[in-house]
């Protein structure tokens, strides 16, 4: 494995010798956010953090995708923050991409490490900090929790890549597969966070039109990506955000493999108010 393994924003920016061509693209059914535009001017800060800058890839946006945000979070050596989230409602899942991070969950005390995973209840009392002398990343997706009558809220956990369950899809002879961390049966769960790999040559082999919101976020590798009525070049670093019925397919054909970290929502009713 190399030093880094998943794909980080390249800060700093661009000279000023070079195209500003470039593959971002926001349309009524799908967003591109190319891992060249996460640069230094277009990072964000939040209250209560120290050492922290972000770059936000999704947020609610009435009329597109609207159940989620995606933060990719760097901290520096020392950095962290003792009151991470102001929203009671809203449950996470941290995914380190880089580097180490000291996470409190109640009081207990993890070491995540470059692959590290966990998922944060609504209400959950929680801390995270950068105790090492080199700066960590993580990706930071928040959901409001709906809660169901008779279902008990799920609890916190924290595991790691690794430790995840391969499942390959049927029919595909393991060249297309979706590491979960959640049971699909758990019906506590209203989001899963997954990671998605094809093999070189791997494909989504129709255009799959589903209910569930999406947002991808490149770890490795590259593909084209079928969005709505058009094929996209995407590559490690890169960014797609789709809203629910946006159709999408996909063929692996880089040299590496293909992965991506996955969210959509799951497991409940669809609103009859909008």
């Amino acid at each position: 494995m190399s030093e880094h393994p998943y794909a980080l924003p390249p800060g700093g920016l661009p000279p000023q010798t070079q195209m500003m061509t470039d593959r971002a693209m926001f349309t009524e059914a799908y967003a591109v956010i190319p891992h060249g535009t996460m640069r230094d001017i277009v990072t964000s800060s939040l209250p209560f953090w120290t050492g922290m800058r972000m770059w936000v890839l999704a947020r609610p946006l009435s009329g597109f995708a609207e159940t989620f945000s995606h933060y990719i979070v760097e901290l520096s050596p020392g950095g962290g923050s003792s009151q991470p989230e102001t929203e009671p409602r809203a449950q996470a899942v941290l995914f380190v991409v880089d580097g180490t991070v000291t996470l409190t969950i109640d009081g207990e005390t993890h070491v995540l490490e470059t692959g590290g995973y966990a998922y944060l209840p609504p209400g959950s009392s929680w801390t995270i900090s950068n105790t090492s002398d080199a700066a960590s990343s993580f990706h930071w997706l928040r959901k409001a929790y709906q809660p169901v009558v008779g279902l008990d809220t799920p609890e916190a956990f924290v595991t790691h890549e690794s430790q995840g369950t391969f499942m390959p899809m049927p029919d595909t002879d393991g060249r297309w597969g979706t590491t979960r961390f959640v049971d699909p049966a758990d019906m506590r769960h209203d989001m899963h966070v997954n990671i998605v790999t094809f093999e070189p040559g791997g494909l989504i082999p129709f255009a799959e039109t589903h209910v569930m919101e999406h947002g991808l976020y490149v770890l490795e590798g590259k593909a084209v990506y079928r969005l709505n009525k058009d094929w996209v070049e995407v590559e490690a670093g890169d960014y797609m955000w789709l809203r629910a019925f946006c159709p999408q397919a996909c063929y692996a054909g880089g040299p590496e493999r293909f992965r991506y970290l996955l969210y959509k929502d799951v497991n409940r009713h669809m609103s009859l108010t909008l």
